[in-house]
């Protein structure tokens, strides 16, 4: 089903198949870099429950968070018989077995553990706040082997009076294990940044709230997040709880305490609001934004200059020397301030040593959208409405690009009809002041390899975008010959949401990115971070590889109505977690100085 903007938020599973207790993937499932990162996490999960050697699960979780991070597809590297030892965390071992995954489909030491670990005990992570050396004491201790054997000892009190637990532990632990039977679910950036910044805003009105700010992977901007975190300070906490109890969006509360309130929302996410010190603020702010993998980073720092960090601040001794703010934490280990999404620990500690942290990309540095629709196709406004509304939002230019005639659902055109929708936009320019407005198409590349519009129609345009809608499930080498064919093609100026995925819907066609992009840099052809929430198509991953290869980048809404411009702050989350400057961005530009990027 093609998107659009009427289609609801989408919900994805937030545990990978293993955990979902599915078969093992099929060997083309094993190519995709994100599948073979998800068999070390599992591993690691796995080996971390039987009390295994700390270095080594430390291996297999850096391990993973190499390969995620990785642009180049490992069974592309595999195939050219690459050494996949020069990929940072990558030893003898690691690489031995993503050969193994790779060119079997098989993973012989994941498969061996979890012959060895019950299935009803990785069914114990899916518990909120339980990881794996908790489920490791459950197992081993306690010889517990399903969530229904856990539920037993919470109710008869046996974990209370284990070491590190506690009843609060125990309780919290009962409260959530039912809901653990359910497939846990995620969100879009889009529904979580709505529903945790109007949180944020109702509580800035209780007058006992001295701080208040999102956290956690939302402040990330990552594309999806499995609960929220808010955090405050206070003169005291209870009115704000209360607040927050009565908010319209929450449908009960959870787990209520002095400093920590939980609730969850009616679209069904969980939200965390933690009243912390102000001495503390910045300190927890960091803690709880993560990731993971970069405070652990910076804890190492710590250590290194004999200070100890949490989310209380920053210790030498007993003596607090910071955390009132974010900033001071990071100048007490030598940092300066890293702006929230770049911390997943991929080259933000290079650039802050490096002193060249990068400026990001903000929404006010976009002049032009260069990807929307209009009622010729498949939009829900004129010609003039959509350049209205796009002034109206302060840009300077745009670019109509209906849809081309292989996407017949949209009302997509045909040469006669394209070329009659060019001559009404050039009346609309010509009668407009404020904004330019370009003559452009989405054009298909069609499953042949060629395009759904001939070379002398292309040729006629200002701006063509060619996309991918259909066959997405070819097989890889027929998706690079299509889209190479485009990348080639002297007519084509972009390649939009290049693999077509819909987050958390369906699976984006099987591109090697390290050929396109190459492809897209020699033939001096853009990539789009499409900014929908529902596409975000490139990546993150892969708009730093594209800004690696010095391919520009357009962020465009995609939109298909008036008030479709909105998603712009999207794309630019996006583009900012890829490390993306104004200056990587072309849409940034003046007309002129972007009319001198095309080709």
């Amino acid at each position: 089903m093609r998107y659009t903007e009427k289609n609801p938020p989408f919900r994805m599973s937030q545990f990978s198949l293993f955990y979902a207790g599915q078969p093992h993937p099929t060997k083309y499932d094993c190519m995709k870099n994100e599948v073979i990162a998800s068999h070390f996490e599992m591993l690691a999960d796995l080996l971390e429950i039987q009390g295994a050697n700390p270095f080594r699960i430390r291996a297999y979780r850096n391990g993973a968070r190499t390969i995620s991070s990785t642009s180049e597809s490992l069974d592309d590297m595999v195939s050219s018989e690459k050494d996949l030892t020069e990929l940072t965390g990558i030893g003898k071992d690691l690489a031995r077995q993503i050969h193994e995954i790779v060119t079997t489909g098989k993973h012989v030491a994941l498969e061996a553990l979890r012959k060895e670990i019950p299935g009803g005990v990785l069914d114990m992570l899916r518990i909120q706040g339980v990881g794996p050396k908790k489920v490791s004491v459950f197992f081993n201790e306690l010889g517990l082997r399903s969530l229904a054997d856990l539920k037993a000892a919470c109710e008869a009190g046996q974990l209370a009076k284990l070491k590190g637990f506690g009843r609060k532990t125990e309780e919290s632990i009962l409260q959530n294990i039912d809901l653990a039977a359910k497939q846990s679910e995620r969100v879009s950036i889009a529904e979580a940044r709505a529903a945790a910044e109007a949180i944020v805003d109702d509580l800035k009105q209780q007058a006992e709230v001295e701080q208040v700010s999102v956290a956690g992977s939302c402040r990330r901007r990552r594309e999806t997040c499995g609960d929220l975190d808010i955090l405050a300070t206070c003169s005291d906490p209870g009115p704000p709880m209360d607040r927050l109890a009565a908010h319209p969006l929450v449908e009960t509360v959870l787990q209520r305490g002095d400093t920590k309130q939980r609730v969850r929302l009616k679209t069904g996410i969980e939200l965390d609001l933690r009243v912390v010190p102000e001495a503390s603020f910045g300190a927890a702010l960091l803690y709880f934004t993560g990731s993971k993998e970069h405070n652990i980073v910076v804890r190492q720092r710590a250590k290194d200059l004999n200070l100890k960090v949490n989310e209380y601040g920053v210790f030498r001794g007993e003596e607090q020397i910071a955390g009132r703010t974010e900033e001071d934490v990071y100048a007490a280990v030598g940092l300066p301030w890293i702006p929230p999404e770049l911390r997943e620990h991929r080259r933000e500690f290079e650039w802050a040593d490096a002193g060249t942290l990068p400026k990001l990309v903000t929404v006010v540095d976009i002049q032009g959208d260069l990807h929307m629709h209009t009622t010729a196709s498949d939009g829900a406004a004129t010609i003039e409405e959509m350049a209205l509304a796009a002034k109206a939002r302060g840009l300077k230019y745009i670019a109509i690009t209906d849809h081309s005639k292989r996407v017949s659902m949209a009302n997509g055109l045909d040469a006669e009809r394209l070329r009659q929708h060019w001559k009404d936009i050039q009346n609309v320019r010509a009668r407009m002041s404020g904004i330019d407005i370009l003559c452009g198409i989405e054009c298909d590349i069609l499953e042949d390899a060629t395009m759904d519009l001939a070379d002398d129609v292309l040729a006629e345009a200002d701006w063509v975008i060619a996309v991918l809608h259909y066959g997405l499930k070819q097989p890889g080498k027929q998706i690079m010959k299509r889209l190479m064919a485009a990348v080639k093609n002297p007519h084509v100026d972009i390649i939009g949401h290049c693999t077509g995925r819909m987050i958390g819907r369906r699976e984006g066609a099987d591109v090697n990115f390290t050929d396109l992009l190459k492809a897209a840099a020699d033939n001096s052809v853009m990539m789009e971070i499409n900014a929908h929430p529902s596409r975000l198509d490139l990546d993150d991953i892969h708009a730093a590889a594209a800004k690696d290869q010095g391919i520009p980048i357009v962020i465009s809404t995609d939109s298909h109505s008036v008030n479709g411009f909105e998603v712009l702050e999207y794309g630019v989350d996006q583009a900012r977690r890829a490390g993306l400057t104004s200056e990587d961005v072309a849409n940034t530009k003046s007309l002129k100085e972007f009319r001198e990027l095309l080709k």
